[in-house]
């Protein structure tokens, strides 16, 4: 963290937190994008500088992603079920994004970190054939960061310890 000089960590970083940086530009894509604004108030991309740093792009499917194996109307918000279909949605979503903010999309993007529930071999396939096989980065490799998020049920924890005797 910088400091300015004279400045205790606290000072600064109350400072940092009550400054809100003019420069940033905030995009949505239409359709899920715009209604996300309005409805929750998070945007889908800010540019800061030269970077374009995306919100987490989920499954929606809208008629605005030409990549869609479906076409969907703008106001259905379909989520596919299965998790191939999900992938290659995301995929589709985030090079939306990344053109809505001004990007060229996929071909510019150097790190990735993705999220699974669950976190198995169909969804690492789906990521594999998105980012070396199809459109979005055949021509260059990238950084990748994988998580599993894994959630919290406590009746089925109690359920699995009552079974394992414990």
């Amino acid at each position: 963290m910088l400091l300015s000089h004279g400045m205790s960590p606290r000072q600064s970083t109350e400072r940092i937190l009550s400054h809100t940086p003019s420069h940033l530009q905030y995009y949505s894509y239409p359709g899920y994008g715009v209604r996300s604004r309005e409805t929750l108030r998070y945007s889908q991309a800010v540019r800061v500088g030269d970077s374009i740093e995306c919100g987490g792009q989920g499954a929606t499917s809208t008629l605005l992603i030409p990549y869609t194996r479906e076409r969907m109307g703008p106001s259905t918000d379909k989520i596919h079920t299965e998790i191939d279909a999900q992938i290659d949605q995301a995929f589709a979503n985030v090079d939306l994004n990344l053109k809505n903010a001004g990007g060229k999309g996929w071909s510019q993007v150097f790190k990735i970190r993705s999220y699974y529930v669950p976190l198995n071999d169909e969804a690492m396939k789906a990521m594999v054939r998105n980012i070396n096989i199809n459109k979005y980065m055949p021509d260059h490799q990238r950084i990748w960061t994988v998580l599993s998020v894994v959630a919290h049920d406590p009746e089925a924890a109690a359920r699995a310890r009552e079974e394992r005797g414990g």
